[in-house]
């Protein structure tokens, strides 16, 4: 932090914020305080009043209870006037190491203020602090500027000759292959049915129609990747997808995680955002009877508002 200071001190600014890049939720009110606040003090910092009751323990038992009433959580942005800061971290250099630069003041006897901050403006440390963020993106804080959309697709193809069939980008070698214009990936076409239809964007029909020769035999990698573009060009992201796959043969539970992973590297989820299921119809209906298969999928979104 020091040689950060230093870097400003040939054209020195009158106030300077230090921030913790491990939380990303802070806003724009605490900021403005802490700035504020530096119009009366030496420094001032985000901090939450302790709410738990604390206690002092050594070797796995309690010493004794501490007075909360006095404890706070200290949080950043932690601001300060530049040439005291400055001068602070210089006398501490290659002392003992300090945990946060309001120690730093504080060992040079500048005055400190306490800032109220958020709760939401935590530091992602440990995995529960990532669960934690993920729900703030979704519901919390950023939510009334989110909106979160549900769009669903559904596609068939009939069987035809051949040796095999693409299903989520994989090939299984069968006594058929499927019908249609393009690789006949009838799971691939129903996802990006879903999240075309999820941004309002019509269906894959209108975007690669079937009248254009161009599209004849391509690859269903490039329908889903466009679809996921669009999304990504509206600012939003893909949350999560679910594909049921509905069939008599050829057994498509073998190739589920290879399914997820094609799925995977063209939309960049997480193996666990990615749900593909295979069923039949119990001998019912066109798939019942080996005609072809079907495939539905319903995918969730967020955009902002």
């Amino acid at each position: 932090m020091r040689l950060g200071l230093e870097s400003l001190a040939a054209t020195p600014p009158d106030k300077v914020l230090v921030h913790d890049a491990a939380r990303p939720f802070v806003d724009a009110d605490t900021i403005t305080a802490v700035l504020a606040a530096l119009d009366e003090t030496a420094g001032a910092i985000a901090a939450v009043p302790v709410t738990d009751t604390m206690k002092r323990g050594s070797d796995g038992h309690i010493e004794n209870t501490l007075d909360r009433s006095s404890l706070w959580r200290a949080q950043t942005p932690q601001g300060f006037r530049f040439a005291e800061i400055l001068e602070a971290h210089r006398a501490a250099a290659g002392g003992p190491e300090l945990t946060d630069d309001a120690a730093v003041a504080e060992q040079s006897g500048l005055d400190v203020a306490l800032v109220p901050g958020s709760e939401n403006n935590l530091k992602i440390t440990t995995q529960e602090d990532l669960h934690r963020a993920e729900s703030i993106l979704m519901t919390g804080s950023t939510a009334a500027n989110t909106g979160l959309r549900v769009g669903s697709g559904f596609d068939v193809h009939r069987f035809a000759e051949g040796d095999h069939v693409t299903i989520c980008g994989v090939t299984i070698h069968h006594n058929k292959g499927l019908a249609g214009h393009s690789d006949a990936d009838v799971g691939m076409h129903a996802l990006t049915d879903a999240i075309l239809g999820a941004l309002g964007e019509g269906d894959i029909g209108q975007h690669f129609p079937p009248s254009d020769a161009k599209w004849k035999d391509a690859d269903s990698e490039i329908f889903l990747a466009h679809a996921a573009g669009l999304v990504k060009e509206r600012q939003g992201h893909i949350n999560h997808v679910d594909i049921t796959l509905i069939c008599e043969a050829p057994k498509l539970t073998p190739h589920r995680k290879a399914m997820i992973a094609c799925i995977r590297d063209i939309l960049g989820l997480s193996d666990d955002r990615i749900s593909i299921k295979a069923t039949t119809t119990e001998r019912l209906g066109f798939t019942g009877r080996g005609e072809g298969i079907a495939a539905q999928a319903t995918a969730t979104i967020a955009l902002p508002c």
